[in-house]
């Protein structure tokens, strides 16, 4: 990776990471969608968003039991619902709940004797998301602005945690672990769609674009899974990963190149194969140990 050598990168704050995430995501919602995690799209680029269906995992029931908006402006990179198992008369969590697909997915299972509590951080997509619950008619569903690494949710209220390509977009992690331990009950379970890695040069990772394309704060499979035992979460595991093709990561990488002023020549080295390999979506459980079990 000779090209990285040559490129001056800067680590940027958490702060501005934050901010950066924010605007990109605020665009997107807006209608100025660029790249979604898991790959490149636009909102008007896929209106079936087949994408979601073929490579993250929801049925077509799924997609037609909800706003379109909420479809539309989905950016996960997985189906945490469909491993999880979530029941009627559970309170659920949605960790970065965006426009609200999963919430009101959630909110179906749940029934009236439940609750989901969907959580962003980004202002847009709280108004997009309270939009869309109203046209489903849903009541048992509200969403809180906040961010993942402090919070709005009372200690252990919570009996499921879903996440959906998110947790890889905070600075912090091993926060974002502690406070899913602290908001979950005991014996309470964990079911997390998110991008993780392997070995990437830091080129690739480098500036807000690669953040907000859910690259550059990505980290390494087993550095996430050793976060969540060390704060205390139990039974962690990968039960499945979903690989992308070659086109898929090539333009998220462009995406993010464009959006930084990368040298056309860092593209070409971040898009060889040995990098196109290391990037992947994991689907992981986990649970808060119920210690008067």
């Amino acid at each position: 990776m000779s090209a990285s050598s040559n490129v001056e990168t800067h680590e940027p704050s958490a702060e501005q990471i934050k901010e950066g995430v924010r605007e990109v995501y605020a665009a997107r919602v807006s209608g100025d969608a660029g790249v979604q995690c898991g790959g490149a799209t636009t909102p008007a680029s896929r209106p079936e968003r087949k994408d979601l269906i073929e490579v993250v995992g929801y049925s077509p029931n799924d997609l037609a039991a909800v706003p379109a908006d909420a479809v539309t402006y989905s950016f996960g990179c997985g189906n945490p619902l469909g491993f999880s198992g979530v029941m009627a008369g559970d309170v659920v969590l949605d960790i970065g709940s965006g426009a609200g697909m999963d919430a009101l997915l959630a909110a179906r299972l749940v029934g009236p004797a439940g609750k989901v509590i969907g959580l962003d951080m980004t202002p847009e997509m709280i108004a997009k998301a309270r939009q869309n619950t109203e046209r489903a008619g849903v009541t048992n569903v509200e969403f809180r602005l906040g961010d993942a690494e402090q919070m709005p949710v009372p200690d252990a209220s919570v009996d499921w945690i879903i996440s959906n390509c998110v947790i890889n977009l905070a600075p912090d992690k091993r926060k974002v672990f502690a406070e899913i331990v602290r908001v979950l009950k005991p014996g309470g379970h964990v079911a997390i769609s998110d991008i993780v890695t392997g070995e990437l040069p830091q080129a690739v990772r480098q500036g807000l674009a690669a953040w907000a394309a859910c690259v550059g704060g990505a980290i390494k499979e087993d550095e996430y899974l050793d976060s969540m035992r060390e704060v205390g979460l139990s039974d962690v595991q990968v039960i499945a990963r979903q690989t992308y093709n070659a086109a898929s990561v090539r333009g998220m990488i462009e995406e993010m190149a464009s959006s930084a002023s990368l040298p056309p020549e860092l593209v070409e080295a971040a898009c060889c194969p040995d990098v196109l390999s290391q990037i992947w979506s994991a689907r992981i459980t986990a649970c808060k140990p119920d210690e008067s079990a």
